[in-house]
C-alpha cells in the first residue's frame, strides 16, 4: 500500500499526507542529526566532555525557545507560520555550524540553530493532534512515516559516512533542512482557538501550578533522557568495538523499526496515556540494564527492539497526556511546556553523559536504568493526584 493510499481520507484536503511529509523530513533531520552528529563533533576535534556539552546546548535552548514560540504560536492561533517560519531559520543556522571550526564557534552556532529547531517537534504535534482530531485519523498511523523516515535515514546516513568524511555530515543536515522548510509549505492551516483575553493567559499558568502535570511529565523527562548515554555514545562505543557506519546505523534503525510497528498498531490500543508512560519505563529499565552487560552484536539488534517502549511507547503517551491536559486556546502551550520539562532532565542528563561515560563506560548504562526506576516511582505518584486543582 502506498503512502497515498494509506492516506485517502473523508477529506480531500490531504491533510493527513502533507503532515505525514513533513513528519518524514522532519525525522529524515534527526535521523542524521542524533545518532551521527556526535561523530561530527569527533572529527573536529572534540573530546568525550565537549562533545556532551555541544549535545546539550541544543537542549538547554529549548528550556526557553519552546515556551515562548509556542506562547507566541498559541496568542496568534497560527502553528502553521511558526513551522514555516522556524523551518526556514533553521537552515541559516546549521550552515553556521557547518562553518563553524572552534568550540566556542560550534557551542554558539549550535545555540542559533537550536533556537529554531528545537520548538519544530512540539508545534508539529499540536498542529497533528488539533488537525487530526478534526479528521478522525489517528495521530500513531501519520506520526509513523515520520519514524520510517528516521530509519531511512540512519541506514543511508551510514553508507554515506562510509564513503566520505564524517566532518562534511553537517551539509547532509542542512540539505535535509532544505527539503523540510519546502515541505512546511504545503501544510494546511487549521482552526485553533486563539487565546484574546487576560483570562485566557491566566489558564495557562494552571499546567505550571498542576502537580499532576508535573510530575507526570518529569516521569516522562526521566525515561526519555534515560537515552543520553545510548544518544551522544552509542555510535562511538559501537565503532570503538570495530562496528562499521553501516552496522551501526542498522542497530539504529531496528529501534526505529520496532517504534513504527508500534505507531502502525498503536490506534488499536484503548490506552490510557499513562499506560503508554509506564510501559516505557518498563521497556527503559531492561534495555539499559541490558546494554551495561556489553551485549553482543545479535543481542543488541534485540535490545534495540525496546525502543519501541522506550521511546516510542513514552512518546505517545507524553502527546496524549499533554493535549488531555491542555485548556482551549493552549494546544502548542501544552505541549511545549511538557517538552520543556522533559528538556530540563535531559540537559543535566545529556550535560553529564560525557564525564558518566569517561569515568564509568559502558557501565553508565546502569545509571540510565536507575533513571527508568525514578520514573516509574513518580508515575505512580503523579497518576493518583485529581487531574485539575
Amino acid at each position: 500500500m502506498s503512502v497515498q493510499e494509506h492516506f485517502t481520507a473523508s477529506s480531500l484536503d490531504y491533510f493527513p499526507l502533507r503532515l505525514a511529509l513533513f513528519y518524514s523530513v522532519l525525522l529524515i533531520v534527526m535521523g542524521i542529526q542524533v545518532p551521527f552528529l556526535p561523530l561530527w563533533c569527533k572529527a573536529k576535534g572534540l573530546d568525550a566532555e565537549a562533545i556532551g556539552v555541544v549535545l546539550a546546548v541544543p537542549i538547554g535552548v529549548r528550556l526557553f525557545a519552546v515556551p515562548v514560540i509556542n506562547r507566541v504560536a498559541d496568542r496568534w492561533g497560527e502553528l502553521r507560520a511558526a513551522l514555516v517560519v522556524c523551518s526556514f531559520m533553521s537552515i541559516l543556522g546549521f550552515v553556521a555550524v557547518g562553518f563553524s571550526v572552534s568550540f566556542a564557534t560550534i557551542v554558539l552556532t549550535i545555540a542559533i540553530a537550536a533556537l529554531f529547531f528545537t520548538p519544530i517537534g512540539g508545534l508539529v504535534d499540536a498542529y497533528a493532534l488539533k488537525g487530526l482530531e478534526s479528521r478522525k485519523q489517528s495521530y500513531g498511523r501519520v506520526r509513523l512515516w515520520g519514524s520510517v523516515a528516521f530509519l531511512v535515514a540512519n541506514v543511508c546516513a551510514g553508507f554515506l559516512l562510509s564513503v566520505f568524511a564524517a566532518e562534511y555530515l553537517i551539509w547532509l543536515i542542512v540539505a535535509a533542512l532544505a527539503a523540510m522548510s519546502a515541505t512546511s509549505i504545503i501544510l494546511l492551516p487549521v482552526k485553533t482557538v486563539r487565546a484574546e483575553s487576560a483570562a485566557d493567559y491566566s489558564i495557562r499558568r494552571y499546567l505550571w501550578r498542576s502537580p499532576r502535570f508535573l510530575i507526570v511529565a518529569a516521569a516522562a523527562s526521566c525515561i526519555q533522557s534515560s537515552h543520553a548515554i545510548y544518544y551522544v555514545f552509542s555510535a562511538v562505543i559501537w565503532t570503538t568495538k570495530g562496528f562499521g557506519s553501516v552496522t551501526v546505523g542498522t542497530l539504529w534503525a531496528t529501534g526505529v523499526a520496532a517504534e513504527i510497528i508500534l505507531f502502525a498498531v498503536s490506534g488499536r490500543f484503548a490506552l490510557r496515556p499513562a499506560t503508554w508512560i509506564a510501559l516505557g519505563a518498563a521497556g527503559a529499565f531492561l534495555r539499559w540494564a541490558a546494554m551495561s552487560l556489553d551485549p553482543p552484536a545479535p543481542l543488541l539488534l534485540v535490545l534495540q527492539c525496546l525502543h519501541a517502549f522506550s521511546f516510542g511507547a513514552t512518546h505517545l503517551g507524553s502527546v496524549q497526556f499533554a493535549s488531555q491536559s491542555a485548556y482551549p486556546g493552549q494546544v502548542a502551550t501544552a505541549q511545549g511546556d511538557f517538552g520543556t520539562v522533559i528538556a530540563l532532565a535531559a540537559v543535566i542528563s545529556t550535560g553529564c553523559s560525557g564525564v558518566l561515560y569517561n569515568s564509568l563506560g559502558e557501565q553508565a548504562y546502569l545509571v540510565m536504568a536507575v533513571l527508568a526506576v525514578v520514573a516509574a516511582l513518580l508515575l505512580v505518584l503523579g497518576v493518583r493526584l485529581p487531574h485539575r486543582l
